[in-house]
Formats: structure tokens, C-alpha cells, sequence
């Protein structure tokens, strides 16, 4: 195929639909499809059409995400948390991670800003070091009679102050997890009793404060609702600790003209105890948080089989719909974060859940999450573990880390409402674009052996110079003309692969380009091709596909 930089003449084809137009209302039918020359040669057995179906209408946007919605985890896990015989977690705790390697910084500067959630199981055991308070500061030890299997550990405030200077120089927003279980007894059915102690967190907070450290958000709480990991909090009990910490915070920062969020429980979804939570912490609590590890335990060996299952993903909508549900039952203005989502529990799956295979399944989440107006969503981990954007040892970007930027960069806050005709391969998202007119559709083939040319129907939308607008009852609708005199109008394509087809691969391609660090540790230009577009979007195998047509206006982007 020739290069589409090349090509000086637009050609846009109007398909007549027939009976599907008379469902559907007038719709802008474009074949946009991928690539050129430049783009990913891959090796498939067939070809397929199909079409995503995009509502632009004003009112058909199906939810708002925040700005900075691609978030990330440090831990506390020591280097000597193992899961099935492996220790994946290296110096990549909070308590020694080495703040000094340039590509850490580098990484999370290419946001600008990426959210920090600090925290994970062992956050419930952290005592923080306080002035005056004549008690050694210990670190975490493993032993397997203790509780998480690990003795109570200690942040020492000098290390809380290398982590804030380290956080403002980076641009990170940081929520940091406290420890709920702080004077609490726990029974041996792993019920926590007694109200929280907040004397602990009070005196970090203050210190916070009068240190001049930015906080975006204080947690309660990690994995301790419902049934609980470990031990378990009756929501009723939660609810009071967090009206607790939300007086804590307000007092601490009066006079404040920004205060920082409260969150919780930060656990599994459960509906009846999320049910009671919401209702009962409507003015106390900002968001509600909860954690996703809808693939199973890192040990399975069928992990990529679930990851390319279009069914077993679309399995993972349940809480998103039904937490959905619970805030708009109870009124509140709280609103929903995925505050931790590894997929793979314990630590994760080496050569899966830090390998290329695994963005079908984060971008997938990252969609469907968006489509339930989840407002955040937390990986587990930006380091540590078998499931970091970064390499634990050598701090270099996994192929999920490029994905997080690319979404961070093109998907704006306005979820339009999308489906996808044809193969059930075919994963599809669209939103407004990012700091810049149209939309942009997030396309995933989990199919091996076929690629997938995507033709796109847009209701209720116009182009750039090249628009017959009619205005009927139902929908306002754009016609591009073929052989349009204006010249040719374009659109930016995206195309992720792995490196020699290797799903397993922890090197990625961007338009057949591998992505890497440069010497000084500088995070690569992300750069998309032009395409004309009067090509269709072809979706290798395989592969993703981020596509911003610039040109394409929708009233729900206004």
C-alpha cells in the first residue's frame, strides 16, 4: 500500500446503508481505516470489515473521567515478598525505592501529572515515626505467623520527606493510604473491632501540612471491606472512621483553599456492603475506591486465554455497573475510583501481566471503566511486583507503560457511546480527544490471525470544511464528498504491536518503531502517521489502535 503522506487527492466514499440507516438516523459513514507503509506489517490469514458505531449527540456522552484519570501504585511490599517460589518485588518499595534513577522521573513527568496512590495490603500495618514519641522506628520483617505475613513496620519521616521533594520535582498528585486498623482488635474470625485510633495519622498529616507537602487525597483503609484480606471492617464502623478522618482533614487544613480528597474503603466490591457505605458517608466522603484482580491468581496458567476471551472481558463490567448504580440510587456526590487493578492477584505473572499481552486487557479495563464514568483507575503497580509500567530492576518502561501514555495523552474527559459490528475480536472505545478537536477511538483486535478493516459511523457529527449539514428530525449529519476539491484531510494513527509478534514481549512497537529510553534516560516522542482519511482504520492482528480524527466534530465534544 502506498504511504498516505504521498497521496495529494481526498477520497471519501459515502456508503448508502439502507434499512441500518433507517434504525439508526442519519449517520456520517466513514471507511477509516489504518495504515501505510510505515505503519506495522503483520502476518494474517484473512481479512474482515466491520464498524463502529459512534452517538455524538449531545446528550449521549455516557460519562466524564477526570483529567488525570491514568493513576498507579507504589507499594510496601520488602524485597522478600514472594508468591509461588518467586520474589518479583526487588527495591521497589516506598520504604527504599531508589528516587534517584532518571528514568523514574523521567516516566512520570511524561504525564504531567500522573496520579501516585500509596499504599497496598501492608499500608494496614505501617506505623508513621512522630516527633516526641520515644519509639524506634522498625522496619518489616517477614514472618509467616504474623498478620500479611510481615511483623508492624515504620515510615521514617526522613524518608517521607525524600519522597515529597522527590513527588513535587516529578508533578506526581499523590493519595496516600492510611492504616485503618490502627487500635483495632482483631477477632479470630478476622473481624477488626473497636473504633480506628487516629492519633498516629493525625500527627503525619499535621506534619504533612507543616512541612508544605501537597497531598490530593488521604485513603482509609486497604482491602478491608466485606469479607476483607486478612481482616474485615463492618461498614457501619467504616462509616464512622471516615466522618472521623473527614473532621481530621478539615480541621488540619483550615483555611485551605484546596483540601485534600477523602477516599475509602479501597477494598473488593461487595453491593451490600458498598450499598451501606455510600448511603451513610454521603457528606464525608469523596470517593468511593475499590480494586479489580478479575483475572484470578498470578499462578493460573491461563491468563492469556481469559485476556483474549471478548466474553470473559465483557465479565469484568459487573462491578463498574452495579457501583455505578449504587451512586446514582443514593444521590451522593461522591464519585468511583479504581483505586488498585493489577488483574492478576499475588503479584501477578511474569511475561504476561508485564508483557505486551497484557495491554488488551489494562486498555480494555481503562474503556470500560470510562464508560461507567469511573473517574480514576489505579494500576497495580508503576513499579514492583510482576505487574509495573516499569521494569522492577532496571526502571525501564513495559509495553503497559506506552499504553497509559497514549492514553493519557489522546482520550479526553467525554465518554461517547460506542459499539462494534462484526467480529466479537474487536474491542472499541471513543472519546472526545485530548486538549484538541474530535475524537479519538481506541480499537483492539484479540484476534491472532485476522485483521479487522473498520469502517466508522458517527452520528450527529461534521467535518472541517468539507460538511453538508441537513437538518431533519431526528439527527444534524455531515456528508464529505468524493473527489472533494479542499485537499486532503487526515487523521493521526497509532498502531501498537509487539516485537516479532511475541505477545509474551516486553518491548513494544509503535508503528513498527520499538519503543525504548534513550542514554539519559528520556522517555521516547510518541508519534503518530497521517493517514488520508478516506482509508479505512485496518486493525492488524494482534494489535492496538489509537486513531484522533482531528476533523470530526460531535456536539457531545462541544
Amino acid at each position: 500500500m502506498a504511504s498516505s503522506e504521498t497521496k495529494v487527492q481526498q477520497n471519501l466514499l459515502i456508503y448508502e446503508m439502507g434499512s441500518l440507516f433507517n434504525l439508526l438516523g442519519l449517520c456520517l459513514w466513514l471507511y477509516l481505516a489504518s495504515y501505510s507503509s510505515e505503519s506495522v506489517v503483520s502476518q494474517s490469514t484473512g481479512i474482515v470489515s466491520g464498524t463502529v458505531y459512534i452517538n455524538g449527540t449531545a446528550s449521549a456522552s455516557i460519562g466524564r473521567i477526570d483529567e488525570d484519570f491514568i493513576c498507579a501504585t507504589l507499594d510496601w511490599w520488602t524485597p522478600d515478598k514472594c508468591d509461588y517460589g518467586t520474589c518479583s518485588w526487588g527495591m521497589a518499595s516506598l520504604l527504599n525505592l531508589d528516587l534517584s534513577n532518571p528514568i523514574f522521573l523521567n516516566a512520570i513527568k511524561a504525564f504531567s501529572p500522573l496520579k501516585i496512590r500509596l499504599g497496598g495490603t501492608l499500608q494496614d500495618k505501617v506505623i508513621y515515626q512522630s516527633s516526641g514519641v520515644q519509639q524506634p522506628c522498625t522496619q518489616f520483617v517477614k514472618n509467616s505467623a504474623a498478620m500479611f505475613g510481615f511483623t508492624q513496620g515504620c515510615l521514617p519521616m526522613s524518608r517521607w520527606d525524600e519522597l515529597n521533594i522527590f513527588f513535587k520535582k516529578s508533578g506526581a498528585k499523590i493519595i496516600f493510604g492510611l492504616n485503618a486498623l490502627n487500635g483495632r482488635t482483631i477477632g479470630s474470625d478476622g473481624s477488626a473491632v473497636g473504633a480506628w485510633n487516629s492519633t498516629n495519622a493525625e500527627s503525619l498529616i499535621r506534619y504533612t501540612v507543616n512541612k508544605g507537602y501537597t497531598i490530593h487525597g488521604w485513603e482509609l483503609g486497604n482491602e478491608l471491606s466485606g469479607n476483607g484480606i486478612g481482616a474485615s471492617i463492618a461498614a457501619d464502623q467504616y462509616v464512622s472512621d471516615v466522618k472521623s478522618l473527614q473532621n481530621l482533614v478539615q480541621n488540619i487544613y483550615r483555611g485551605f483553599q484546596v483540601k485534600p480528597l477523602v477516599l475509602g474503603p479501597g477494598g473488593f466490591f461487595d453491593a451490600n456492603w458498598f450499598t451501606e457505605f455510600v448511603d451513610k458517608t454521603s457528606n464525608s466522603l469523596q470517593v468511593v475506591t475499590y480494586h479489580i484482580y478479575n483475572l484470578g491468581p498470578g499462578v493460573d496458567d491461563h491468563l492469556v486465554d481469559k485476556i483474549l476471551d471478548p466474553s470473559y472481558l465483557d465479565g469484568g463490567s459487573q462491578p463498574f455497573r452495579s457501583l455505578q448504580s449504587i451512586l446514582k440510587n443514593s444521590r451522593t456526590s461522591t464519585t468511583a475510583w479504581v483505586g488498585e487493578a493489577g488483574g492478576a492477584y499475588n503479584s501477578g505473572h511474569n511475561l504476561v501481566t508485564n508483557a505486551f499481552v497484557f495491554s488488551f486487557w489494562y486498555l480494555d479495563q481503562l474503556g470500560m471503566a470510562s464508560s461507567y464514568d469511573t473517574k480514576t483507575y489505579c494500576r497495580q503497580t508503576l513499579i514492583g511486583g510482576n505487574y509495573g509500567l516499569l521494569n522492577t530492576s532496571t526502571f525501564v518502561p513495559n509495553p503497559d507503560y506506552y499504553s497509559a501514555l497514549l492514553w493519557h495523552r489522546l482520550m479526553g474527559r467525554n465518554v461517547l457511546s460506542t459499539s462494534f459490528s462484526g467480529t466479537k475480536k474487536i474491542r472499541a472505545y471513543a472519546h472526545c480527544s485530548k486538549q484538541s478537536v474530535g475524537i479519538t477511538l481506541l480499537l483492539i483486535n484479540l484476534d491472532g490471525n485476522t485483521t479487522v478493516e473498520v469502517g466508522v459511523s458517527v452520528e450527529n457529527a461534521s467535518t472541517n470544511g468539507t460538511s453538508t449539514q441537513q437538518q431533519t428530525r431526528r439527527t444534524k449529519f455531515a456528508r464529505i464528498r468524493r473527489h472533494s476539491k479542499i485537499g486532503v484531510i487526515t487523521r493521526e494513527e497509532y498502531h501498537l504491536t509487539a516485537k516479532d509478534g511475541d505477545l509474551h514481549s516486553q518491548t513494544v512497537l509503535l508503528n513498527g518503531k520499538i519503543l525504548t529510553v534513550n542514554s539519559s534516560g528520556m522517555i521516547p516522542p510518541l508519534e503518530p502517521i497521517r493517514v488520508n482519511l478516506s482509508e479505512p482504520i485496518t486493525v492488524a492482528p494482534f494489535s492496538i489502535v489509537f486513531a484522533h480524527i482531528h476533523s470530526m466534530h460531535v456536539p457531545a465534544c462541544r
